[in-house]
């Protein structure tokens, strides 16, 4: 009888964590396909590199959307048994809510597994690939990270203005380049024209600029004008497979916890707190599950939509208390470890009082709270209509 219940149970969560899935996903790369769009569209980008660049995106965005989703499929789930009387039959039956762990804790062991390979594998082969990819982009087509009328600091150390672009041709109009790769003499450049040229074997771009001047500050407080009809002027692009500036987001756990030798404190840090953030993170589905399931049950009666704001809710929650942390631990205030799990312990404490005060058939205070402050709401509405 508990193989058939607990079957029950299981296949009552796959559906809306495939949903919250892809409506977590699909919310966290709409920032983007704006971007990408324009990139298509004014750009010149061909589509096959958008797609590549989507499939190099999702990896990270899945990190947070798992825990997520895994929420919300508990809530729904639980929501609707409790709202069809069937948790109510289950203890009728001699089965405590104790009793009714095993299927959510086997999906959220499911989905935990899934999430420690997006941590360990995905997550760096993601970040990492797009920034390669966006290299090779920039190589072919130099004007991709240059956009007419702002100032663009995509270039280390330059920032580039120019008042009108033609992304096919390659040419700009007013053009205003400001170069600190050097510290010690700042320089600003001004051009009437120029064009932007590609050099893939050498991984620069060069500007060909014509008929400006050039202003340079000296180390002794001096000043150097020099006007030109035609002057080259070469960057050096990133090369996205050079590992010592890669980001901690890009590494594999084994490179955060073996830095190399004569890495400064500060990046070893930064190391420490990526490391168990990314170990924490799947964690976080059994602590989800274990707060979604008495919430879940005690919301019966107010359908999906409030069980997916009651879910946004909490993920705010949480995500609000995961960055207060790591802030703490990025000031040295914590130390990694505890920087990275206490948002875990925090919730998982929580979840535990939440489950107990729900296995006790206690309403939980959050749910008795709402009905008194609505029927406040309603009574001064009431009174203002009177008036």
């Amino acid at each position: 009888m508990k193989k058939t219940l607990y079957a029950y149970i299981f296949k009552e969560i796959p559906t809306p964590f495939l949903v919250g899935m892809v409506t977590f996903t699909f919310v966290l790369l709409m920032g983007r396909f704006l971007k990408l769009a324009e990139m298509v569209v004014e750009k010149g980008v061909p589509f096959g590199d958008v797609v590549r660049m989507v499939a190099y995106l999702l990896p990270p965005f899945w990190l947070f959307t798992i825990p997520m989703a895994l929420l919300l499929a508990m809530l729904l789930a639980f929501g609707r048994l409790s709202g069809d009387s069937e948790i109510t039959a289950m203890k009728s039956c001699g089965i405590s809510l104790y009793g009714l762990l095993p299927p959510p804790l086997l999906f959220a062991a499911c989905a935990a597994l899934a999430c420690l390979w997006v941590t360990v594998y995905a997550v760096p082969w993601g970040n990492s690939g797009f920034k390669k990819l966006m290299v090779e982009i920039a190589q072919s087509s130099a004007g991709i990270a240059i956009k007419e009328k702002i100032f663009n600091n995509a270039f280390p150390g330059m920032v580039v203005y120019t008042q009108s672009l033609d992304t096919k041709a390659q040419t700009m109009g007013g053009v205003i380049v400001h170069d600190e790769r050097d510290p010690r003499t700042p320089t600003t450049i001004f051009a009437s024209t120029g064009a932007l040229v590609s050099d893939p074997k050498n991984n620069s771009m060069e500007f060909q600029l014509r008929n400006g001047s050039i202003h340079r500050a000296e180390e002794q407080g001096g000043y150097r004008m020099v006007q030109f009809q035609e002057y080259n002027l070469r960057v050096a692009l990133a090369d996205g497979s050079n590992k010592a500036t890669r980001k901690v987001s890009e590494m594999t756990l084994h490179e955060l916890l073996h830095p190399p030798k004569g890495t400064q404190q500060k990046e070893i840090l930064a190391r420490n707190l990526e490391y168990h953030s990314r170990l924490a993170l799947p964690f976080s589905c059994f602590v989800f599950t274990l707060l979604a399931i008495p919430l879940g049950i005690q919301n019966r009666r107010s359908g999906k939509a409030a069980g997916f704001s009651l879910s946004i809710g909490v993920i705010l929650l949480y995500y609000v208390t995961l960055s207060a942390f790591d802030t703490l631990g990025e000031r040295g205030t914590l130390p990694p470890l505890l920087a990275g799990w206490s948002p875990n312990l925090v919730f998982l404490l929580a979840g535990a009082y939440l489950f107990k005060k729900t296995a006790d058939e206690e309403r939980l205070p959050i749910f008795s709270l709402y009905p008194r402050l609505k029927e406040a709401l309603r009574g001064r509405l009431s009174k203002g209509r009177k008036r």
